[in-house]
């Protein structure tokens, strides 16, 4: 029997050490409700915050006209927070539970005091319960007007009056042509809106057309944000690129990128679950919309700042 000498095994050692066998794998992410399991390959800056996710939990009671969802508890959510690098959170009521904010209330304090909540009310709601959730976090309300539901237009300006006393936003989640129909209202409007979903701006006309242009009206006006969020939404030409989406978000980060602000949409309810986002895909979208380092720092974490209420990074 022959032995190899010194020589030959510190030679096979080192070449096993430098092979695939000792390679340190890259990481990978298991999100529920998202497909892919990659890092996105943007890094995302200290107190990176995501401006738009949902919690669902069948604890509570769905109200008639919500959009069913599975549940996406805080823990599952933690997976897609790893996965993007983002530290703060909006926690955002999604339809499926009306005027009912205890599932987002819950959820914000159990992901802890890093995130915020966008609540649903409608104008009944008292002054005491606007301030008892002011204390909680929340920081804004939302006016889901894609289907029928807990709130409608006629709501939004005396809600935002109150609102706007404590230093809120109104959020609107609307279809882009009902957007251009309700302009007389958005105009009239001077506590701060936040447009959802890059304001659903339809396609294939895009920057062309009325819902895109009566946006920039009112952002020009100074008291309007977007949320580049859910490209995949209104596109017509898809993932991964989103081109048309992609066009959309680049010209209203260019345009106003003090008031941009970047959301995941996750879990995607609007989504099929065979058809969930990739999720490292929409945050390394960002790279793209917005080039220029600060100017997406300022979308990920000085904007979210000042509109959230976050301390000062």
């Amino acid at each position: 029997m022959t032995h190899p000498d010194r020589r030959t095994m510190l030679g096979t050692a080192a070449a096993l050490a430098a092979g695939p066998a000792f390679a340190q794998p890259a990481a990978t992410h298991n999100v529920p409700f998202s497909t892919g399991t990659n890092a996105p390959v943007l890094r995302a800056p200290p107190n990176s915050c995501d401006c738009h996710f949902h919690i669902y939990d069948d604890r509570f009671p769905p109200a008639p006209g919500g959009l069913p969802a599975a549940n996406a508890s805080p823990d599952d959510y933690r997976k897609q927070q790893a996965r993007i690098g983002t530290t703060r959170g909006v926690v955002v009521l999604p339809s499926l539970y009306g005027v009912n904010n205890e599932p987002t209330l819950a959820g914000m304090a159990a992901l802890g005091p890093n995130f915020r909540a966008v609540a649903v009310v409608n104008t009944s709601v008292t002054d005491a319960e606007l301030q008892r959730m002011h204390g909680l976090g929340v920081r804004g309300i939302r006016f889901n007007l894609a289907q029928a539901g807990a709130t409608t237009l006629e709501m939004l300006e005396p809600l935002s009056a109150r609102v706007n006393a404590l230093g809120w936003h109104c959020q609107i989640n609307m279809p882009g042509d009902k957007i251009v129909e309700a302009s007389a209202t958005f105009l009239r409007v001077r506590g701060k809106l936040v447009f959802d979903h890059l304001a659903h701006v339809p396609h294939p006309a895009g920057v062309d057309s009325e819902t895109y242009k009566l946006i920039r009206r009112l952002l020009d006006q100074g008291n309007t944000w977007v949320k580049l969020s859910g490209a995949y939404a209104d596109t017509r030409t898809g993932a991964p690129a989103y081109a048309d989406s992609s066009a959309v978000a680049r010209a209203f980060a260019a345009a106003a990128p003090e008031r941009m602000v970047w959301g995941s949409d996750w879990p995607h309810p609007t989504e099929r679950a065979d058809n969930k986002p990739n999720g490292a895909t929409l945050f390394d979208l960002l790279s793209n919309w917005i080039p220029d380092e600060r100017a997406r720092h300022k979308v990920l974490v000085d904007n979210p700042a000042v509109l959230y209420d976050f301390p000062a990074a």
